[in-house]
């Protein structure tokens, strides 16, 4: 397969050039956050059935601490940190505070769930009477009649990035764009947002978590899947099951859904037409049961959170405001990237050199061309995707590019190529080695398949003989011991507790301030975005 489709090596990339024309200064300023999520589980291994717990805060209003899907699933939130090593930091103090003050529980350490008894073992998550905190239980309450509680209890991370402004000036500069600096933000946020799709089956293969599942996750056995013991489905070659199409996906009603990733104004048009949408599969759920709202509507989607794709355009809200308005009306502030499992060899889920690695990844994908994505690219992408979750460390594995097919080491090494031009500069402007190093780290891993977090899972497997679920609950003792030894400062800890009772007074004020108790027909219908 010829090389020149992914490196030209006759002459200087766009990607050299537009780095050389730019000054080193502006690569500083950008900011990295990251979102963990967690089930919290009981010492047996199985699902917690305790409401969220009181000493931890209101999961409606606090900051850093609340729960996703589930009542059990935590989410970990840091805020915009100046780099990758406080982001971390910050994580790590949150989660210490966090396991500290679960008394008889533990957190899972895997992305894919723990032993489920069916979907009644999954409690919905509750955030209290105020009109805001209904809205979110009583969406939850839809993704579970349109897609089982069972797929909602799956837990990742995501990671939130924000360039420099300086950085979009003097790229406008440098790219010779006429307009407004606010219409070519967004225009470049669109081009990282389409690359990161193109090249996305990169992180699964890096970063893949899951490649076994509890045969609990599922009635019957998949297809494309084995037994690895009699509580536990795999692929041999499988990096991330989570992302495949039997993980956090949805459901086949959705396979029509047509997002355009063309420009901001595409993307809010398509998406809030689909929000938009009557589906009669879902007229069918209704909109009460014994006077309980099942769903806020009956739409394709019932808000903007319920498409689930990889990586998401973001924009931060006021109070009250859907993250689809505040992007509708302030453009892209930063990109969510939401295909990164939670690794199950770090007390973090996720390590210093995997945070260095995807700030290089996202500067690939911000100064690599990014032509528009048509038809067929699409559907490339999707299976690209997907073959890399099942089949990521097959040595024989061959990826579409174009018109070409490419083996997929062979394309990793092209990229990791690429990225040596932005990894030197990084490391120039921050005076360090490290963003060169991780992408070595990295790169040893394409080459070397069972270094990926994934073979290292089936390995341990088959080295104690263990089920998945039993592999996991060790590893989830392993990190409540860790994360108990810690210590936080008394400072910090104060700085939680405060956190905690701040976010409690916020939520009775929202409960005391709705004082016109609006019917639910009314806010569920002020909650569809136009």
């Amino acid at each position: 397969m010829p090389l020149d489709i992914f490196v030209d090596t006759n002459k200087e990339t766009h990607m050299q050039q537009i780095i050389c024309q730019l000054p080193s200064e502006c690569f500083r300023g950008a900011m990295t956050g990251i979102e963990k999520e967690s089930l919290r589980i009981r010492q047996d291994g199985t699902i917690s059935h305790t409401p969220h717990p009181e000493i931890l805060g209101s999961a409606l209003t606090h900051p850093c601490i609340t729960t996703d899907f589930s009542e059990a699933l935590l989410e970990l939130i840091t805020p915009p940190c100046t780099s990758s090593n406080e982001a971390l930091a910050f994580l790590t103090e949150t989660e210490t505070f966090v396991r500290q003050k679960l008394p008889g529980e533990y957190l899972w350490s895997g992305s894919m769930p723990c032993f489920l008894r069916g979907e009644d073992d999954i409690p919905i998550a509750r955030y209290g009477n105020s009109n805001l905190g209904r809205k979110k239980t009583i969406y939850r309450r839809g993704l579970a009649h349109r897609y089982g509680k069972i797929m909602q209890a799956i837990a990742g991370v995501h990671y939130n990035y924000s360039f420099p402004i300086t950085l979009f000036s003097e790229l406008q500069i440098a790219e010779k764009h006429n307009g407004p600096l606010s219409t070519y933000i967004n225009q470049k946020y669109m081009d990282v947002i389409r690359n990161m799709q193109r090249y996305g089956w990169l992180n699964l293969y890096l970063f893949g978590a899951s490649p076994a599942i509890c045969q609990s996750f599922v009635e019957t056995k998949p297809e494309k899947l084995s037994r690895f013991d009699n509580k536990t489905y795999f692929h041999p070659h499988a990096t991330s099951l989570r992302m495949s199409d039997i993980g956090y996906t949805n459901n086949n009603t959705h396979r029509n859904i047509k997002i355009s990733y063309d420009s901001i104004e595409a993307y809010i048009r398509t998406l809030g037409a689909v929000i938009n949408t009557p589906h009669p599969a879902y007229d069918g759920i209704g909109k009460y049961n014994a006077d309980v709202p099942q769903q806020l509507n009956s739409n394709v989607l019932q808000i903007e959170n319920e498409y689930y794709t990889t990586v998401r355009p973001k924009q931060i809200p006021q109070d009250g405001e859907s993250h689809f308005k505040a992007l509708q009306e302030k453009g892209i502030r930063y990109v969510e990237v939401r295909s990164l499992d939670i690794n199950p060899f770090s007390p973090n889920g996720l390590d210093q050199s995997q945070l260095i690695f995807m700030e290089v990844f996202m500067h690939y994908c911000l100064l690599k061309e990014s032509p528009m994505i048509n038809h067929m690219e699409s559907k490339t992408i999707k299976q690209n995707l997907n073959q890399v979750a099942y089949e990521g460390r097959n040595p024989k594995l061959q990826l579409q590019c174009g018109n070409s097919r490419i083996h997929m080491q062979r394309w990793g090494l092209d990229i990791m190529d690429e990225m040596q031009n932005i990894t030197q500069t990084l490391d120039a402007v921050h005076d360090t080695l490290r963003y060169s190093r991780a992408l070595s780290e990295q790169r040893e891993k394409v080459i070397n398949p069972e270094l990926t977090p994934s073979a290292r899972i089936l390995s341990d497997m088959h080295k104690h003989e263990e089920s998945f679920t039993e592999f996991a609950m060790r590893k989830s003792i392993e990190h409540h011991e860790y994360y108990q030894a810690r210590k936080l400062s008394e400072r910090r800890n104060k700085y939680y507790e405060s956190l905690s009772q701040k976010s409690y007074r916020q939520q009775q004020e929202l409960e005391r301030s709705d004082t016109s108790k609006q019917l639910v027909d009314e806010f569920l219908l002020s909650s569809v975005t136009t």
